[in-house]
């Protein structure tokens, strides 16, 4: 596999944010077909309509669940992961609950993850699981975060929803994403078994070349094309 194809098959690319119409998914669908990035990550409504725009291609149909604060009780979470599969999605990217995972509530979260990932893996997709490290913030609970989605089965631990934003000093909000440290951090804590995905904040050619050398294998991202459209004269395909 040549390096840009290498690097399209690690990008999930994001069609999540909260103004987008179907005309969008539509376009956003076409530009994940052009450039055969690994799947498209979309809103719960919007799978099947994905999964008809993706037919015939290698592309795959990924949906979030909890998305993106993560407080929907836990049958809640597992209903909406049954009907995004029933619709065709095969990935699934859940948010934890983040109030519990700050409480230290490790039995609440071991159970939410392991409902979840038992009903993925039941109806055939793959589960990623979100901690949102703009909040989950201490190393300590990150590990315990790792450990538990190792225990449990899931296929990828990830840092964020690209929507976890943190009220500054000034009133105004915003966020991180991925770090490198935090993505060393998760590869580090995870068995063989469980990957790592970074997601926020990796905009160009080198932020997706970073994560992918902190021990990433895939990458939501919205900037394919630019990051895409870079790799193909620097790396000369």
């Amino acid at each position: 596999m040549d390096k840009v194809k290498e690097l399209a098959k690690m990008i999930d690319h994001s069609i999540l944010h909260p103004t987008m119409t179907d005309e969008d998914l539509k376009r956003e669908c076409e530009v994940a077909k052009k450039y055969d990035v690994a799947s498209v990550c979309v809103k719960p409504y919007a799978v099947k309509q994905a999964v008809q725009l993706l037919k015939g291609t290698d592309v795959l149909v990924g949906c979030v669940i909890g998305f993106p604060a993560g407080n929907s009780a836990i049958p809640v979470k597992v209903f909406e992961t049954e009907n995004a599969c029933n619709d065709g999605a095969v990935e699934i990217d859940m948010v934890i609950n983040i109030g519990k995972a700050l409480q230290g509530d490790w039995d609440y979260i071991e159970k939410e993850i392991g409902a979840v990932t038992q009903k993925c893996h039941e109806s055939g997709a793959i589960v990623k699981v979100i901690f949102e490290t703009d909040y989950v913030t201490q190393k300590e609970d990150i590990v315990k975060l790792c450990e538990i989605c190792t225990r449990v089965g899931a296929d990828y631990v990830k840092t964020s929803t690209g929507f976890g934003f943190v009220k500054g000093d000034d009133g105004k909000y915003a966020y991180t994403g991925a770090t490198i440290p935090n993505l060393e951090l998760m590869k580090k804590s995870v068995g063989p078994g469980v990957k790592v995905k970074a997601a926020g904040g990796v905009r160009s050619l080198d932020g997706l070349l970073a994560v992918q050398k902190a021990g990433c294998s895939r990458c939501g991202a919205t900037a394919t094309v630019k990051i895409l459209e870079d790799a193909k004269k620097r790396l000369g395909q």
